[in-house]
């Protein structure tokens, strides 16, 4: 096999891969040895000997189920290197992305940024020179830029041209790509590059002051968490009802609170059929009800029979969908209802099929826009990203400081 260049993280979950396979040391062995010939720059002795059962039992846990409507049966995937990336906590700059001769290269999307070569291709930031060079096989930047690289180099400056807008999130070989202002010159963006839960803001040449000719300078790099509409995010779920009415739907909730706003929302949305909950909901539910608040009609998930939850919708807590208790259901589609499936990452580590994004906390725009409207002069951060609070805070002349307080912020989830 040929040499892998920084494949020391691809081996690495390998190996975490093998620590979550229950009852497999000789999986997680075969993992630990791959890590250790990767790590040490060796190379990889092929083919990689594993069970056939133990591939195909992983590619279920990384890929999920593809399931064909016909006679219920399911089609399995072995595992594929581009499904690994799900598994990775964190990869290090430099294994994103690195300096070569040619210039700053992603090797996980097979990209550069404003290459000073003719290269495959090109993510280039803005149409200086110094920046936008011609020859390059595919080349993706702003509408703006490439009309001025037109300019600059005449119309076949490249192979191709693909514009991307500002805001535009593009997926590139599994590293999501954006384009944001940097006020430079028109057209002019940093390029944010996220993969395997690493963050990297190619900068290129920015200005932060106003310019009337080009969109203004914007910070990026906060991990900027904006919840959208939860009207349609229940319109998501009952779309998938009206799709599978033969598939049990199993939402993951937080007993109090997150439950019953679902309840709500659902009966908002003119959704009138029984809901069925865990017996760890049922408290919580009867206590709201109990004060006037119209969940309507709701049964114990535990009295239903099979044939009875086909198509039916059921509310559990989230550790439920990875419990024996959810086996009972009739090919059950597991959503989860939670800010944190804005993360998609996090969906698909928890195997999670129908993400719903339903939070019950401030957004970014809502927690900024509270200390703007309270004009208090110092802010205190209790938990949650506190170090993108108290930079945004300082960054507009308020004194901010991270309490990091022990406690704060773990998942409310009854059932363990």
């Amino acid at each position: 096999a040929e040499r892998l260049a920084g494949a020391g993280a691809i081996a690495q979950v390998f190996a975490d891969v093998g620590e979550r396979e229950p009852g497999n040391a000789e999986t997680r062995r075969a993992f630990e040895r791959l890590r250790q010939q990767v790590g040490g720059g060796e190379k990889l002795a092929a083919p990689l000997e594993l069970a056939r059962d133990r591939i195909t039992a992983i590619g279920d846990q990384v890929a999920g189920r593809d399931r064909k409507r016909g006679g219920g049966r399911h089609r399995r995937h072995g595992l594929r290197i581009g499904q690994i990336r799900t598994y990775v906590t964190a990869m290090r700059p430099e294994e994103l992305l690195v300096r070569t001769p040619a210039g700053l290269l992603c090797r996980a999307g097979g990209f550069y940024i404003d290459p000073l070569r003719p290269v495959d291709r090109a993510l280039v930031t803005h149409a200086h020179s110094d920046h936008a060079r011609p020859g390059h096989t595919r080349v993706l930047a702003t509408a703006e830029t490439l009309d001025l690289m037109r300019l600059r180099y005449g119309e076949d400056f490249a192979g191709t041209a693909q514009p991307v807008a500002y805001g535009e999130k593009l997926d590139i070989d599994g590293v999501s790509v954006s384009f944001h202002p940097a006020g430079h010159v028109l057209g002019s963006a940093q390029i944010l590059i996220e993969a395997a839960g690493t963050r990297i803001v190619a900068s290129g040449d920015y200005k932060d002051v106003a310019d009337p000719t080009c969109e203004n300078f914007e910070l990026v790099g906060l991990p900027v968490f904006r919840h959208g509409d939860p009207a349609a995010e229940i319109a998501k779920l009952l779309g998938s009802v009206a799709l599978f009415p033969e598939r049990a739907h199993l939402v993951g909730v937080y007993a109090l609170g997150k439950a019953q706003r679902v309840l709500a929302l659902l009966r908002q949305a003119g959704y009138e059929g029984p809901v069925y909950l865990h017996g760890a909901l049922d408290a919580f539910t009867r206590y709201y009800a109990s004060r006037g608040i119209g969940l309507g009609e709701v049964r114990p998930a535990r009295n239903a029979g099979k044939a009875e939850l086909a198509g039916a919708i059921v509310l559990c807590p989230p550790s439920a969908l990875r419990e024996i208790w959810s086996r009972r259901f009739p090919d059950p589609v597991t959503a989860f209802a939670s800010g944190w499936m804005r993360v998609r990452a996090r969906a698909r580590q928890g195997g999670v099929e129908l993400p719903l994004v339903i939070s019950d906390h401030a957004d970014w725009d809502g927690l900024t826009a509270t200390i703007a409207a309270t004009g208090a002069g110092e802010i205190w951060v209790t938990h949650g990203q506190e170090d993108a609070l108290v930079h945004w805070s300082i960054q507009r002349g308020l004194a901010a400081w991270a309490l990091r307080i022990e406690g704060y912020g773990e998942a409310d989830d009854e059932a363990g």
